[in-house]
């Protein structure tokens, strides 16, 4: 390991910054198309296995507890160990349930499979976002994060579009095999494209100290927020993710699972609007790009709320475009304001984030079923907004300090 005091991030023009954005670019595609794909095909799980919509669902929200949890465990050793090798064994420990799930006619070994493949999922995102702090010379930070997320909707989008016209056409094994198979192609190319660390220096610390490291963020009061952020703004955008094929399959709509995927194009926006945040508050400043993120993200919520499918496609192309420009910059204010333990304060704010995930998809289960589309879309724009109001009032109260958004 070289010593870190006499060595420089990348820049934006060496080589290297473009192997790192590149091999982490896509290990994060195919983590999150490996982690969002069963979404348009929920509908269909419910049908197959005869099971309540808010049990079809755990095959998000378990896999989503099973991903907090190894984003705690593994950010720990990612601190200790290093991070290139957790994001390899991440890749191909996650290939493994999709062949095993493709044998099972049980739906409840399905879904304890899912959450299996949620832990092994974490190791990408709980040792990215610290790699990429890591290597990457500071005043190219934010643009690599906005790079390393738009290929997390990137895969997000790919992974859901493939596995929803997979199922149609075929059949949701085949939809399996095709992800898995995949997944071992971007294992072998991070394998030896990914550069090994060079600024990483191991934490030396005990167990104790590390927990004291976690404790240690939660006293910092910007990186509490944008915590607060990831939860709010994961469980607004979940929530409508996750139910829309619901609402879309449904009548008056009544629309086929393979025509339900193409919605999940509006995630093109969400690659465009990672790297158009990161320039735009170079410009104008950070936290007015991140507040306007957040009222657009509920904008194009409330604009799902129409009898028209042309309109609820523009609205989630709204909705993406806020909400990846509100997370990339809240996940590089993450990266950037804590001064140590990088790893599990980039985990901590994943760990808030999938929270939400977790929150948007089953835990809303009983409002949608309650109150339908209308009442879980004003809940999901409304929220958002509170939240950033509550932030800006606590600001208001505390002029004499720097804002903490």
């Amino acid at each position: 390991m070289s010593d870190s005091s006499n060595f420089k991030g990348y820049s934006i023009r060496d080589f290297q910054f473009w192997r790192i954005v590149g091999s982490l670019g896509l290990a994060s595609m195919f983590i999150f198309g490996s982690m969002y794909s069963v979404q348009p095909i929920l509908p269909m799980f419910t049908k197959e296995f005869d099971v309540k919509v808010s049990y079809s669902s755990m095959m998000m929200s378990l896999t989503t507890v099973g991903l907090i949890i190894g984003l705690i465990v593994l950010g720990f050793f990612s601190d200790r160990i290093g991070r290139t090798n957790f994001v390899r064994f991440s890749i191909i420990g996650s290939v493994i349930p999709f062949f095993l799930m493709t044998l099972s006619d049980n739906f409840v070994w399905i879904i304890i499979l899912r959450f299996i493949q949620g832990f092994l999922l974490a190791g990408v995102p709980a040792a990215a976002l610290a790699y990429i702090s890591e290597e990457i010379d500071r005043k190219f930070l934010s643009v690599a994060t906005a790079l390393y997320i738009s290929c997390n909707a990137l895969g997000g989008m790919i992974g859901r579009v493939v596995t929803g016209y997979a199922t149609e056409h075929f059949s949701w094994e085949i939809a399996f095999y095709i992800l898995a198979v995949s997944g071992i192609f971007v294992f072998i190319l991070v394998l030896v494209t990914l550069p090994n660390s060079r600024n990483f220096q191991p934490q030396e610390a005990s167990f104790r100290d590390d927990l004291d490291g976690f404790a240690y963020h939660f006293k910092n009061p910007s990186l509490m927020l944008m915590f607060g952020l990831g939860i709010v703004l994961q469980l607004s955008f979940t929530g409508i993710w996750t139910y829309i094929p619901f609402h879309l399959t449904d009548s008056p709509f009544s629309l086929s699972i393979d025509a339900v995927s193409n919605i999940f194009f509006a995630y093109g926006l969400g690659v465009i609007g990672s790297p158009l945040a990161s320039w735009m508050a170079g410009k104008i400043g950070q936290r007015k790009v991140l507040i306007s993120g957040v009222f657009m993200l509920s904008l194009g919520i409330l604009l799902t709320n129409s009898s028209s499918v042309w309109m609820i496609v523009v609205g989630l192309c709204v909705v993406c475009l806020g909400f990846f420009t509100a997370h990339s910059l809240a996940a590089s204010s993450v990266s950037r304001d804590a001064s140590h333990h990088k790893g599990s304060a980039s985990s901590l704010y994943l760990v808030s984030y999938y929270i939400g995930v977790g929150v948007g998809s089953t835990l809303l289960g009983p409002l949608w079923e309650r109150l339908g589309w209308s009442g879980l879309v004003t809940f999901t724009a409304v929220v958002p907004v509170i939240y950033v109001v509550f932030v800006m009032l606590i600001q208001y109260w505390n002029t004499k300090k720097q804002p903490l958004v």
